[in-house]
């Protein structure tokens, strides 16, 4: 009986995904497309860096099939307040993207990752599709 491995173990566990974790949450919190929001920004200052890096590798070992157990907010909870776009979503999917593709996670992974986290836009962007500061811009 030989069941497939996890993605967390496909992965390379904890200690693979916390390394991978620690570069991304650094890519985001200086991402200038992400900073732009005031709200954001805001966020980025409000918590210690390795407190949301702790979160965030549990929150994709849960999601991977790993042992631990994400005990954090909810995404929409954690996000509902801070108004983010469509346009600050495709960046912050960019940056995810550099860091799979710095450590080189195997495409297949990748696909899975993506899955994942698209599974999250509809808790994370929250903000409308029109926003007034670009309504006003005609």
């Amino acid at each position: 009986m030989n069941s497939q491995p996890t993605l967390y173990e496909r992965l390379g566990g904890v200690y693979s995904i916390a390394t991978v974790v620690d570069d991304f949450i650094d890519r985001i919190m200086v991402d200038p497309r992400l900073n732009a929001n005031p709200l954001v920004n805001e966020a980025h200052h409000r918590v210690p860096p390795a407190g949301f890096k702790y979160l965030v590798t549990e929150m994709v070992c849960w999601a991977t099939g790993g042992p631990q157990k994400y005990t954090g907010r909810s995404m929409l909870e954690s996000h509902q307040d801070l108004r983010i776009t469509e346009e600050e979503w495709v960046a912050f999917v960019d940056d995810f993207q550099q860091t799979m593709d710095k450590f080189q996670v195997p495409l297949t992974e990748q696909d899975e990752l993506k899955q994942i986290v698209a599974s999250t836009k509809t808790d994370i962007v929250t903000a409308g599709a029109y926003r007034q500061s670009s309504a006003a811009t005609s």
